[in-house]
């Protein structure tokens, strides 16, 4: 039903472009015998919308994968580094909320582990809304920071890194199979900071799962079923994504494609200092404004990696010191 709902919002959303076309070049065809500048500057002001317009619905029409239409898990994890990394990880989770609520979606966090000082170790958050999968699964991967540390009192430049992994919102009926046996449940305290997102209750849940290792937790329920409920959901949507990748994985070796991007690959570094540059290492999209970036200034990287992607470009080779390699 939803799959069939988005199809006709995009069939109509067509539709009004193609009428806003037509009766644009009679504005222009009147405008032109009446010899009326005004109306002709009206006739580019509306040709100018209607690009924008076609625009979007072209890059909405590259969503065309199977759970494209539904809502997110966003994960960040913080690497290596301590407090910097951790700051890291917090900066990018409100960057991917300040997106969401500038798209109308809903934001609902799931799990956060604070960081000892400042920032998180760990969160996980659901983005709800039409295609929220689509346009955020272009986010996994390692995110690079390059910065003057305000954590340093010598005021040094330090490089951070975590990693982001989003995973589809699953329907009840999906036919993802979890075994009993293959999971480990653990049950904890929720940990968040001073209650910000969580519920300071003993109910959260971690599930663990033995064949992959895969682990998900959820503790923003108050009841400990509910939260192993969303949990398992979670554990779902990883597996489905896992399942995902491996189909991808096998059609990139059949078509003589060795090049695997996998979760631990490096996609994006922001750079505050020397310089200010936020720059797509597997599209070459960049952009200096890196304050309007981490306020969820998106679009230019999740449009391009859907047109990227969809041309079937390979991406450009990460060197040994976390640099572009420049293309032989």
């Amino acid at each position: 039903m939803r799959e069939r709902t988005l199809v006709e919002k995009r069939l109509a959303d067509f539709r009004v472009l193609e009428s806003g076309l037509n009766d644009n070049r009679d504005m222009i065809a009147l405008a032109e015998a009446e010899g009326e500048e005004g109306l002709i500057a009206e006739a580019e002001k509306a040709l100018a919308e209607l690009r924008d317009r076609a625009r979007k619905a072209q890059v909405a029409a590259l969503l065309s994968g199977e759970a494209d239409g539904n809502d997110a898990y966003v994960e960040v994890h913080a690497g290596a580094g301590g407090t910097e990394s951790q700051d890291w990880a917090e900066m990018l989770a409100r960057m991917y909320v300040r997106w969401a609520e500038q798209h109308d979606y809903d934001v609902e966090w799931l799990e956060e582990s604070p960081g000892e000082e400042a920032g998180l170790k760990s969160a996980t958050f659901q983005v709800k809304g039409p295609n929220a999968y689509g346009w955020l699964k272009t986010e996994s991967g390692v995110h690079r920071l390059v910065r003057i540390s305000p954590f340093d009192s010598n005021a040094r430049r330090h490089t951070s890194f975590t990693a982001v992994d989003v995973t589809p919102v699953l329907p009840d009926d999906a036919d993802i199979e979890v075994r009993d046996e293959d999971i480990k449940l653990d049950f904890f305290r929720s940990s968040g900071a001073g209650g910000q997102h969580v519920n300071k209750t003993s109910s959260a849940v971690r599930i663990t799962h033995l064949p992959t290792g895969i682990v998900v937790a959820c503790q923003i329920e108050r009841s400990q079923h509910q939260n192993r409920e969303v949990a398992l959901n979670m554990l779902k949507a990883k597996l489905y994504k896992l399942q995902q990748e491996s189909r991808e994985k096998e059609l990139k070796n059949l078509q003589g494609d060795q090049k695997n991007i996998s979760f631990g690959s490096q996609i994006r570094s922001y750079v505050f200092c020397p310089y200010t540059l936020v720059k797509d290492l597997r599209t070459g999209e960049q952009t200096s404004d890196v304050h309007g970036v981490m306020d969820g200034d998106l679009d230019r990287f999740v449009n391009g990696y859907l047109k990227w992607h969809a041309a079937g470009e390979k991406p450009r080779g990460i060197g040994a010191d976390g640099e572009e390699e420049e293309e032989i």
